[in-house]
């Protein structure tokens, strides 16, 4: 089982809203045989984005979603395993504001851009990367099936 802790910085989305991201998390975790583990979820603004791209990653713009993993093995290191603790997967942090503005440019809802860049996020907590081309077919098969197989495609509307 996921532990998810949502932060809605914005205070602007819905209980079922934030449902919806929970929902897509657990079934992602259940599909990629997760277990018991952590993560943290924050929706916040561009201007919070970019400072956050800028500090780490070097960019000084907003981006949509950025990741940070806990669990990344570096070079020689071990993996820690029969540990009763959960696995703190990492944190998880949306910019709400790319995520309207993408879901118009793709013409498709806010809650299915929501639960794409939350799984998104999240494989890249567990390792996908899309670095190189492979990567890239393999990540974004993989986000598809999971979001496909909850019936969120990319013409889903949740408004009924």
């Amino acid at each position: 089982m996921l532990s998810i802790d949502l932060m809605d910085e914005t205070a602007s989305l819905t209980d079922k809203e934030l449902q919806l991201v929970e929902k897509v998390l657990q079934h992602a975790a259940l599909e990629e045989q997760v277990g018991a583990a952590e993560v943290s979820v924050t929706f916040v603004t561009n201007n919070e984005i970019r400072e956050i791209n800028k500090e780490y990653r070097g960019k000084d713009q907003p981006t949509d979603v950025i990741s940070f993993a806990m669990e990344e093995l570096g070079e020689g290191e071990m993996e820690i395993v029969g540990s009763l603790e959960p696995r703190m997967l990492g944190d998880i942090i949306i910019s709400l504001e790319r995520t309207k503005e993408q879901a118009n440019d793709y013409g498709h809802s806010f809650e299915r851009e929501l639960a794409f860049l939350a799984v998104h996020g999240f494989l890249h907590l567990l390792g996908y990367d899309h670095m190189n081309e492979q990567d890239e077919k393999k990540m974004f098969s993989r986000q598809e099936e999971i979001l496909a197989s909850l019936g969120i495609t990319r013409d889903h509307h949740e408004s009924e």
